[in-house]
């Protein structure tokens, strides 16, 4: 068994999936308190920050040695966009009185804050954030869904103001890029100014608002973040557009540079807002893991009757009984009864696994046939399940963050930019006074880092924009650039390189008698086993076969089959060999899985087989031919996975792996210096899927495992990924020629600019082109990815 949370959590804290471990009714505390909410508190969460009862739920008490109380509270941020928000978060928070230590994870928009609550409150903190524009809340399911439709609803609006005023700007815009000189009187070209002012005025307000602030709070921080050079740049471009309208013959000159303002805006907050979408729906996924578990469980009592109670009121010791079709509410022993068990999501195993008395069944498994009696192990975050979230969530702590080349360069470039600007209004004072403020704003505008802040971004954002339209769904964007690095795919087995559902391989006889296609047709349809379902599945789709009238008293027998009576009085049995034929089983039969009898007598047999999915062999061999080592990493019997392997090709597997143990294997590769592609699709595969460099889910597996995930495979087709590798290493590749053209582009003017070559309209419009040539030269990137254009360019 894993090991359980940290033995100090409150007994009313809740996992990861925001179920209460034993405090059903905790969000009753979460209602607003009647006294009016002050200017930054949220009504649907602030009880939970000012109540002390509430704060149970997600604040662990502890005690320092000088015996003071202080709290450790799970809380959960909005308004961070990238990782040098994090520590603008930690700085900001760190000199707040009674703040002892303060945690952001970037990855998962978590805050782990302790703090004294006799010399603070929490909602006195977000205020202390709100300034800013971040915000947090409890990490619990309520509160945190409230988070997110706030910010949801507000980025959408910001994007929507930014886009709709962009597109009227341009329209006003259009008439000065068209008409000849003199063409124009002056009182119309007024009129268009004007009214590009007012449009742009809300842009600046609302939609660039966050621009702003961040900005604003990072330097305060002493910080240089990506949001100080746009910020500035948009500032410098609005006051000289702004110039430029009062006083077309002033020092600023007649041309504005709205367009090119609202265009940068939108631009920007389109790509942050699917980065916004993509956490938001991976925290949701996160959220629905708790349904592997029922919401209720039949507790047996002493005197023999049975209560329905919520799983949450499960205790150590307790009987509950699971019926097939029922999911276990815990760990738990079997005491009686006969049956079998579905492990795929927690342990990888492809088939059903037997259970008897005295055998352990986990949390979340599915009953798939019988009746069990189970005595109660353990419960809650004792679960096994619990504990493959909990290394899941460890791991995601410790993943290794991507630096980014643009906020690397941003904030020296920023500096250098302020210098020669500074530098070149001091110069010209002495030259000629008159053109001081034009250079300095000329060359503040050319050197505005659009093209530099859009360069990675707009790329990512066509990129995915490609993938998904073959199927495969990034929810982080910066997962191309940690794709187009990988030299080694650790694949998963079942549900990943083979179909979730086995095929019939072989069927004795070939052709089947009408009577005994419709015996098996019946008695499979009574079954809940996956070799049943798929024996029905096989006769009802070739054959039309349906299930047959008048039969009566089908039972299903845990580990041995189903059996039935037709009309006729005769006894059929569908199942194990050995149980169908009563231990004698042919030569010829030797082979089969499950067996049809009547009577004792063999009718029927078929054997079914894990298959490739369909382009699996093409995908494996296109991977290696593009350098990278293949490896099979199941959970599944070594003896399968040594067969599914040897049909791949693949000189590398592992079977019988645990998740403990796939998580330290990708470790000790990463350790050897390998950066690691995951693929998966079971909620045993999430830790390892959280820790490598870059991981994909399959589409129809767990979505705990696909809320780790940088990528979900929705089309099912692995020649998808063959394509996401190929396309990773072109986006790296426009990535660069991005940053260098924007290099370029500084270097030729900004010496043209200092020396006074360049006046404030050229400048707008070279850096309106430069961002539009960087967005052109991701849009390629667009195009979709046909299977013959990665070979042609492998």
């Amino acid at each position: 068994m894993l090991p359980a949370p940290a033995a100090m959590a409150s007994a009313g804290a809740r996992g990861v999936d925001g179920r209460p471990a034993d405090r059903p009714t905790v969000d009753a505390s979460l209602t607003p308190p009647a006294a009016t909410p002050g200017p930054c508190s949220t009504p649907s969460f602030r009880g939970a920050l000012d109540d002390r009862n509430a704060l149970d739920a997600f604040t662990e008490w502890r005690t320092d040695a000088a015996n003071r109380r202080h709290a450790r509270s799970r809380l959960r941020l909005s308004g961070m966009h990238c990782a040098s928000c994090a520590g603008l978060i930690e700085a900001l928070l760190r000199v707040q009185p009674g703040v002892r230590a303060v945690d952001v994870n970037p990855s998962n928009q978590g805050l782990m804050l302790e703090w004294d609550p006799e010399a603070v409150s929490l909602d006195q903190l977000r205020q202390a954030l709100s300034g800013a524009g971040y915000d947090f809340a409890p990490d619990l399911a309520g509160p945190a869904r409230e988070l997110r439709r706030r910010e949801h609803r507000q980025a959408l609006w910001r994007l929507f103001v930014a886009g709709f005023l962009m597109m009227q700007v341009m329209m006003l815009a259009w008439p000065s890029y068209v008409a000849a000189p003199g063409e124009m009187p002056p009182d119309q070209a007024a009129l268009l100014r004007w009214g590009q002012w007012v449009l742009t005025l809300p842009v600046m307000l609302l939609s660039a608002g966050p621009f702003f602030r961040a900005a604003l709070a990072q330097l305060r921080g002493r910080r240089l973040g990506m949001d100080v050079p746009v910020a500035l740049g948009i500032a410098v471009a609005f006051v000289a557009g702004s110039g430029a309208t009062l006083d077309p013959s002033g020092p600023f000159g007649h041309e504005v540079y709205f367009d090119s303002i609202t265009m940068f805006v939108t631009f920007l907050l389109g790509a942050r807002y699917l980065e916004l979408h993509a956490r938001h729906r991976a925290a949701e996924a996160l959220e629905g893991a708790a349904s592997a578990l029922p919401e209720r469980a039949e507790r047996l009592l002493p005197d023999g009757t049975a209560e329905w109670v919520g799983v949450e009121r499960l205790v150590a010791g307790d009987l509950v009984r699971a019926v097939a079709g029922q999911r276990v509410p815990a760990d738990a022993i079997v005491v009686s009864g006969q049956g079998a068990v579905d492990e795929s999501l927690l342990s990888g195993e492809s088939r059903p696994v037997p259970k008897g008395a005295g055998d352990t069944v986990l949390a979340g498994s599915l009953n798939l046939g019988g009746v069990l009696v189970l005595r109660v192990r353990h419960t809650g975050e004792q679960t096994r399940l619990a504990g493959i979230r909990q290394l899941m969530m460890q791991a995601f702590q410790d993943r290794p963050s991507t630096l980014r080349l643009a906020d690397r360069v941003a904030g020296w470039f920023l500096a250098a930019v302020i210098g020669l600007a500074g530098g070149a209004a001091l110069a010209w004072q002495f030259i000629d006074p008159s053109r001081a403020l034009a250079v300095a704003v000329a060359v503040l505008i050319v050197t505005c880092p659009c093209a530099l802040s859009l360069a990675a971004p707009a790329a990512w954002v066509a990129a995915a924009g490609a993938l998904a339209r073959r199927g495969l769904l990034l929810s982080r964007l910066d997962a191309m650039e940690s794709l187009a690095h990988v030299d080694r795919v650790v694949l998963d087995k079942t549900g990943t390189l083979t179909e979730p559902a086995s095929r019939l391989s072989r069927q004795w006889p070939e052709t089947l008698p009408t009577e005994t296609r419709d015996a098996a047709a019946t008695l499979a349809a009574a079954s809940l086993h996956p070799l049943s379902q798929a024996l029905q599945a096989t006769l009802e789709g070739a054959l039309g076969t349906r299930p047959a009238a008048g039969w009566r008293g089908q039972e299903e027998l845990g580990g041995r089959g189903v059996t039935g009576v037709d009309p006729g009085g005769r006894r059929w049995r569908l199942g194990s060999p050995g149980w169908a034929l009563d231990g004698t089983v042919p030569q010829d039969l030797a082979e089969a899985q499950i067996v049809l009898s009547c009577e004792g007598a063999a009718q029927a047999a078929w054997r079914f087989d894990e298959v490739m999915r369909e382009g699996a062999l093409s995908a494996l061999a296109a991977w290696r031919e593009m350098g990278l080592t293949v490896e099979l990493l199941s959970g599944d019997a070594p003896a399968r996975v040594a067969v599914i392997a040897g049909r791949a090709g693949l000189a590398q597997w592992r079977g019988g792996a645990s998740p403990e143990d796939k998580l330290a294997h990708v470790v000790r590769l990463q350790a050897e210096g390998d950066r690691v592609l995951m693929i998966g699709d079971g909620i045993n595969d999430a830790p390892v899927l959280a820790r490598a460099q870059v991981s994909i889910a399959m589409g129809q597996g767990a979505d705990l495992a696909a809320s780790r995930a940088d990528a979900v495979l929705l089309s099912e087709r692995l020649d998808a990924v063959t394509a996401a590798l190929w396309l990773a290493r072109r986006t790296r590749h426009v990535v660069r020629q991005n940053l260098a053209w924007s290099a370029l582009y500084n270097a030729v003017c900004v010496p043209m600019a200092l020396v006074g070559w360049l006046p404030p309209w050229a400048a707008g419009l070279g850096m309106a082109m430069s961002s539009m040539l960087v967005v052109a030269n991701a849009a390629r990137l667009g195009r979709d990815v046909s299977a013959e254009a990665v070979s042609m360019h492998r």
